[in-house]
């Protein structure tokens, strides 16, 4: 018997009803206690108003939402599969003749198209909103004067000269530009360094055949100085203070949480080129990729534990096992990521084995549970 559009969209309304409402309480205590510490942050550094606060913690919404979809995915299938359980409903349909599989689909359904909009229109947007919020952070709270960015060109980098440093080199700073980097080491190839002084006038600029970030300062070999009356004269010793640390440099890059999906891929390409590693870039891109899979996954679950009669006194246990379950999940997804960002194993099995392992299990204990 073939399910109609009316009970699909009926089940399919009552889902996606309940989970927008857990997704929004999830997100509104998530505001509460991020405002709460963006505000103890503030409170450390001047001239943070209170507005710019909360516009920060809305801000940093999305991130934090893309964390939480996955459980609000979860507990919102089995809310939804208990509540129609309890009011009898899906026995009803049950006893129509309609299989677990046929009612399931709906919800499923929902799940799915969930995952492929997070993937395609919520994390773009996300992404923008979320690097307005880093950006809003180094400005107020890190107070962060350094400033990284990968091109096609190669390596691009701002930083202050520190006062009161060196005697060879003008304060102000230097936007530093890098046509390769070997890695490990970070050895920077075809190097180029532009001095400004506080008022953005243009110095000197420094050519060198390759540089490397040593403990308090950048090592230049071979290098050339240009100065701004056109002479020009060899430095063997040039050296660059700098505050700068390895993973200073390595943290400064866009966070994945700031990139667009669909511009993953050209800066993975850039990055590599350039000579970066981008396998925690690869890991994320994956990630999202897998993201309707695992929501699919994530409603075998909940089916799995809510589809109970209301008179079995195992429907507590199995319920209080469904959350755990989700919770192992989701670290066992944190940990295989870890290890694929480490090159531990490779990027894409370790974005979609959680996804595809969960999802298979699921599939098969649904099978084996009901008689549908």
């Amino acid at each position: 018997m073939k399910i109609g559009t009316t009970l699909s969209g009926y089940l399919a309304r009552i889902y996606t009803i309940n989970m927008l409402w857990l997704l929004a309480a999830l997100l509104g205590v998530i505001y509460l206690f991020d405002t709460v510490e963006l505000l103890r942050r503030a409170g450390k550094a001047e001239d943070v108003p209170l507005v710019l606060v909360l516009q920060m913690g809305l801000l940093k919404l999305p991130e934090v939402g893309q964390i939480l979809f996955p459980f609000a995915i979860l507990f919102s299938a089995m809310y939804t599969f208990w509540q129609l359980t309890r009011c009898y409903e899906l026995i009803v349909v049950r006893a129509a003749g309609f299989s677990v599989w046929q009612f399931m689909a709906p919800v499923l359904g929902v799940a799915v198209l969930t995952g492929l909009l997070q993937m395609s229109l919520i994390n773009p947007v996300g992404a923008v909103l979320v690097g307005k919020f880093e950006q809003l952070e180094n400005t107020y709270l890190n107070r962060q004067t350094s400033q990284i960015a990968v091109f096609k060109e190669g390596l691009w980098l701002r930083q202050a000269i520190p006062a009161g440093s060196s005697t060879q080199n003008p304060e102000g700073y230097v936007i530093l530009h890098a046509e390769k980097v070997k890695q490990p080491g970070w050895a920077l190839k075809n190097v180029s360094v532009l001095f400004f002084d506080e008022s953005d006038t243009f110095l000197q600029r420094l050519d060198a055949d390759s540089a490397s970030l040593q403990n308090g300062y950048w090592d230049f070999d071979h290098a050339v100085i240009h100065k701004k009356d056109g002479k020009t004269r060899q430095d063997s010793g040039a050296v660059l203070p700098t505050q700068l640390t390895i993973q200073d440099v390595e943290d400064s890059f866009a966070s994945p949480d700031t990139m667009s999906f669909w511009h993953l891929p050209s800066y993975i390409r850039t990055l590599e080129e350039t000579g970066f590693d981008a396998s925690r870039l690869r890991v994320h891109y994956y990630n999202l990729m897998a993201q309707p899979l695992l929501f699919a996954a994530m409603v075998l679950l909940a089916a799995i534990v809510s589809l109970r009669p209301p008179r079995n006194h195992g429907a507590l246990g199995l319920f209080t096992g469904g959350v755990f379950a989700g919770f192992l999940i989701f670290f066992m997804s944190s940990f295989l990521q870890a290890l694929g960002a480490s090159q531990q194993i490779p990027p894409f099995w370790a974005a979609w084995s959680p996804a595809l392992i969960c999802f298979l299990l699921g599939l098969a204990a649904v099978m084996s549970l009901e008689d549908g």
